[in-house]
């Protein structure tokens, strides 16, 4: 396939109508306007044709993907009404609702302005360089018309004078757009509106087709070292191992079967790189991602940044979340409630079984080996065996206290709860590798069988219990009972080396083999986390403690010393061959002497490719 054309900053391709047939008519039409770059603010004009007697509007309380009550309306302000030259009474109902004292059936005008400075893929962000939004955080829902179409005008900011052109890119689909991407787009439905994200601003854009599919990557705040050409070629293997993976060999966008169809026809990565960040979020269309400059590729860089493997690994994943949580779903995401948390016990299918398949689609992409491939894995291991929560509580739990726990962290969070990221893509592991020792199919298998029993659409528990059943030919309750609904620990070790992996014990860190988890800033060693059961907990440390230093008592001829530690490293060079110390930190400005034992058998696992013939059977 020939090499994509990488447009120019500042530049886009002509954004075409729809060649389907002409749209229904739009009930709800949205204007967003840059109001002041400066003051970070959106201008937003929203007209309903026909409105009802008391009309209804809300503002999302959060975004799918994202499983936190963020409270969008703490940012909307200036909300007023017209009616003709009429200006209805507004009335709000409660922290995200109003009601207007309008006429039914004339067209009603709602105006207020948003402000935008959460530099985050869930909310809004507006100033002199860039523009993005989510619809969750500038559109409010028009009660009874949220299934009817949804028009939305994007206006191109007034910007300095010298400055660059800015763009717009949205997955959205066009109905009258000009050359830079601004202009008029439609949605079938509100959700629609809200799962489509928009960004603005003089970013670098490229264009690509995977298995016939058009993409497009923009990229904002990429330095002049940035290899886009890189970029592109390994999405685009990223992208195709993906739908091969969903669709099999035949997989195209012009397949009669939509068995052998990608379920979207256009998709559009946004990412924002900045001095530090890191994630994203996942939509039917598209995905808004965040990085770190120095983890973008690098022109005629003998060795890419390490972070460019965890950077592949963000895009595979939130590109697996296209068929897996935005369209194969958990029922009860059947419809989405936007005033409240919507609960389930499955993240750790979605979350979890996603970040299992994020890495192993780069390794079946040929974009990493099988080292860097169990390199990963082995972290993996390694931050779920330190999270002593693991014994607390299970991953179908933990999917469920989502909303107030793992988007609450805390300095007890580890200790009273497990990632259903993690743990969940290590029982996907579990899964896979129990599925192929018994001969009868593959994990691979069942997420494809789940697909089609469900034509791409919500399940439940059952649902999986039966696919892994049809598959593996035996029923696997017990296992889900096991490693899904109790605190039990899973069988790594056995199944890893059934797959020609073995696991070494290397002596822990020395955080870890305190438990701790600290910051060193300025020679100051902070203790932000202390873990259940360690030793630091043992001798009385607590979250938010200073560690000064350490005390050694007299010795072999030596008197007692007493040393100020700068970084937790300094351990090792003032210990010797102590075991025993007293450990000098301060707490509310009080200074306390803590008598510490320093254990000498916590361990870490470290994997090796014991059979690689064995290995290459699991990962090819």
């Amino acid at each position: 396939m020939a090499a994509p054309a990488v447009r120019r900053r500042g530049t886009a391709p002509v954004a075409k109508a729809s060649s389907r047939a002409a749209p229904v008519e739009a009930a709800v039409h949205f204007r967003i306007e840059c109001a002041d770059l400066h003051a970070h603010l959106f201008a937003v004009t929203l007209t309903v044709d026909a409105p009802a007697a008391q009309q209804r509007v809300s503002l999302p309380v959060w975004i799918p993907g994202s499983y936190l009550v963020r409270e969008f309306s703490r940012n909307l302000q200036g909300l007023s009404a017209r009616q003709g030259r009429r200006r209805p009474a507004l009335q709000q109902l409660d922290k995200h609702s109003w009601q207007v004292d309008c006429a039914a059936g004339q067209p009603l005008v709602l105006r207020y302005e948003v402000c935008a400075y959460d530099n985050s893929v869930r909310t809004a962000w507006l100033d002199a360089d860039r523009g993005f939004f989510n619809g969750t955080s500038l559109c409010l829902q028009v009660e009874g018309h949220t299934h009817a179409p949804h028009a939305i005008d994007i206006v191109a900011p007034t910007l300095a004078k010298g400055a660059a052109a800015w763009t717009c890119a949205t997955a959205l689909q066009a109905v009258k757009a000009d050359k830079h991407g601004f202009g008029r787009y439609r949605a079938a439905d509100y959700d629609e509106l809200a799962d489509s994200p928009v960004e603005m601003g003089a970013f670098w854009s490229a264009e690509f087709e995977a298995c016939g599919v058009p993409h497009r990557f923009v990229v904002a705040g990429a330095p002049a070292s940035f290899d886009g050409e890189r970029l592109i070629a390994d999405t685009r293997a990223i992208c195709e191992t993906t739908m091969r993976f969903w669709h099999g060999t035949k997989v195209a966008a012009a397949n009669k079967r939509a068995a052998d169809r990608p379920p979207f026809d256009r998709y559009v990565f946004m990412l924002n790189a900045v001095d530090d960040g890191y994630g994203g979020l996942e939509h039917r269309h598209s995905t808004a991602l965040i990085c770190t400059r120095r983890d973008l590729p690098q022109q005629s860089a003998r060795k890419q940044p390490e972070g460019y493997t965890t950077l592949m690994g963000l895009i595979s994943h939130e590109y697996f979340h296209a068929w897996n949580v935005k369209r194969l779903r958990p029922a009860e995401f059947a419809r989405y409630d936007y005033a409240r948390e919507n609960y389930t016990h499955l993240l750790w299918l979605f979350e979890g079984f996603t970040s299992y398949y994020d890495d192993l689609l780069l390794r079946r992409a040929g974009r990493i080996d099988d080292a860097t491939y169990l390199k990963l894995v082995n972290k993996t291991i390694n931050q779920v065996q330190q999270t002593p929560g693991r014994h607390v509580q299970s991953i179908a739990d933990a999917s469920f206290d989502a909303w107030i726990k793992y988007y609450r962290q805390d300095e007890q969070t580890p200790n009273g709860t497990v990632s259903y990221y993690t743990k969940g893509a290590l029982v996907a592991m579990c899964f896979d590798l129990t599925l192929r020792n018994e001969g009868r199919g593959t994990l691979d298998d069942v997420m494809r069988l789940l697909w089609t029993r469900s034509g791409g659409g919500p399940i439940d528990e059952a649902d999986v219990a039966s696919a892994l059943a049809h598959v593996g030919g035996r029923s696997y309750a017990d296992e889900i009972a096991r490693w899904v609904h109790s605190t039990d620990e899973l069988p790594l070790s056995d199944l890893l080396r059934a797959h020609g992996v073995a696991a070494l014990d290397d002596p822990a860190q020395r955080a870890q083999a305190l438990g701790l988890r600290v910051a060193e800033s300025g020679g100051s060693v902070q203790v932000k986390v202390v873990l259940r059961g360690g030793a630091a907990e043992r001798a009385g440390m607590a979250a938010n403690d200073e560690w000064l230093g350490i005390e050694l008592p007299a010795a072999r001829g030596r008197a007692a010393q007493g040393w100020r530690l700068g970084k937790l490293d300094d351990l090792a060079l003032y210990l010797g061959e102590h075991k025993k110390v007293t450990a000098l930190v301060a707490r509310d400005r009080r200074l306390l002497r803590l008598p510490l034992s320093l254990p000498t058998d916590v361990t870490t696992w470290r994997l090796f490719a014991q059979d690689p013939a064995r290995l290459a059977k699991w990962l090819a």
